[in-house]
């Protein structure tokens, strides 16, 4: 008697490019706070004449990468998959264009970013050249199953984020910036446009998007929540919240689901008791941030810590900010040192990175940072 097969469930792979917890951006029903991107991407493709390539630049987790996989469906849908009545970018919740899209099953769309490494359990340092190699394949080919009358795109490419090139994959990227197939559409989002190579640039349209404001943030943080089982911060805490995440949706949700104002707390007493450091205290926060379960508290505490020291160096610089911030950049950047700061902020952000390209031991990484600080703030 033949044994009947077994069925095995495939676990979808991480993303790079997903806040874990919460669904991916191409699944966010509906984008807040960016009406006038929307007008301008649904005037340019109205108009048959559309630029090949735009640049989708301004800080993380404002809704960028939304409105690269919002404008990929509506530039990939039919004309009348195209609901004028509806907002702008915005097809009905069931349109064949919008479904794809959200299952990354239109043959029209092609995503380049860091990939998964399965063996090694990590994402990727860059994104590699073997990945922007797909593009030869998927330019060779005619999507969506022939031409469309009358549409003006047939390809599109989203790159996120495209400031995770490395050179090679930059440099064969630029090829095809350089020589675009007909109807084919890049949108390339960025956190750091100038970590560009200056030719993808100019090749691009710049649209820059705004942190998000007090209304359209909390509406957003709000929809991303209601999309998951996770609790909602209490009332109180709110405010606080939309404090510290400075217009980003991304970092709101982090702090709020990763005990991020206690986090806030901490760094805010590290900072201020400076140069002195409370050494079993920091003990205990680089227990507490190290290890793979720890993975969203240790980027949010680098995240804050990283900003937090960004305003101290600015306000050091301009006199200008947060009263407290400019207390703290009085005290502890004097005259002659603010070079000296600006240099650790670098070197943290360095060595952070590598520390997560090469899967370096966390709790060293947060203790010698710690000792930087102090050490900065000494001479």
């Amino acid at each position: 008697m033949a044994r009947a097969p077994v069925l095995l469930e495939m676990e979808p792979l991480p993303e790079a490019d997903r806040l874990e917890g919460f669904p991916h951006p191409r699944q966010t029903r509906r984008l807040f706070g960016h009406a006038p991107a929307e007008r301008e991407l649904a005037k340019a493709l109205a108009s048959g004449r559309i630029h090949h390539a735009w640049l989708l630049a301004g800080p993380e987790g404002v809704g960028k990468a939304t409105l690269a996989y919002r404008f990929a469906a509506y530039a990939l849908a039919s004309a009348g998959e195209r609901d004028p009545a509806r907002e702008l970018l915005a097809l009905p919740e069931q349109a064949p264009a919008a479904r794809m899209v959200r299952a990354l099953s239109h043959p029209g769309l092609l995503v380049i970013r860091r990939p998964w490494i399965q063996k090694d359990k990590r994402f990727a340092a860059t994104i590699t050249i073997d990945e922007v190699r797909r593009l030869r394949a998927f330019l060779a080919h005619t999507a969506g199953g022939g031409e469309r009358q009358g549409e003006p795109v047939q390809r599109v490419i989203i790159v996120d984020q495209a400031d995770e090139l490395n050179l090679s994959s930059a440099n064969a990227l630029l090829k095809s910036l350089e020589e675009p197939p007909p109807r084919t559409l890049f949108l390339l989002v960025t956190s750091q446009p100038g970590r560009l190579l200056p030719t993808i640039r100019s090749r691009c349209r710049m649209l820059a998007l705004a942190p998000l404001g007090g209304g359209d943030l909390r509406q957003s943080a709000e929809q991303a929540l209601a999309a998951t089982e996770i609790e909602p911060p209490r009332e109180a805490d709110w405010p606080r919240l939309m404090h510290h995440a400075h217009g980003s949706v991304r970092r709101l949700l982090s702090l709020a689901t990763g005990d991020g104002l206690k986090l806030v707390q901490r760094i805010d007493a590290i900072l201020t008791n400076l140069p002195k450091v409370d050494w079993a205290a920091a003990h205990g926060l680089a227990d507490d941030l190290a290890g793979a379960v720890n993975e969203q508290r240790f980027e949010t505490f680098f995240d804050l810590l990283l900003d937090l020291a960004a305003r101290i160096v600015r306000a050091a610089a301009t006199g200008e900010g947060e009263p407290d911030e400019v207390e703290l950049a009085r005290r502890l950047i004097p005259e002659g040192r603010l070079a000296s700061w600006a240099e650790l902020w670098e070197t943290v952000v360095r060595e952070k990175a590598e520390a997560v390209a090469l899967n370096l031991d966390r709790k060293s990484l947060v203790l010698e940072t710690l000792s930087r600080l102090e050490g900065v703030s000494r001479r």
